[in-house]
């Protein structure tokens, strides 16, 4: 049995978004978005060499928090994890 290449084509979810993406997703330009980050307005990023993206996961749960500072978002992780 031949199975077709374009019928088996699996979608996968992001599980890191770039700042680009970011902006995108929270409909707003890259500078505020890093305007946010520097003032600890946005869920701390993570560096992977040059790069810098963010958890889409974390991203979705932080907006249905009604996107909180980061270090209160810090501590309602930390009470979640619990």
């Amino acid at each position: 049995m031949i199975m077709d290449a374009k019928k088996t084509q699996i979608r996968l979810r992001p599980l890191l978004v770039s700042a680009s993406d970011v902006a995108d997703i929270l409909g707003i330009g890259k500078t505020l978005l890093w305007e946010m980050n520097s003032a600890g307005r946005l869920p701390r990023p993570i560096k992977l060499k040059r790069k810098t993206l963010w958890k889409l996961s974390e991203l979705e749960r932080w907006v249905e928090a009604d996107c909180p500072p980061r270090d209160q978002w810090e501590r309602i992780k930390v009470e979640h994890n619990s």
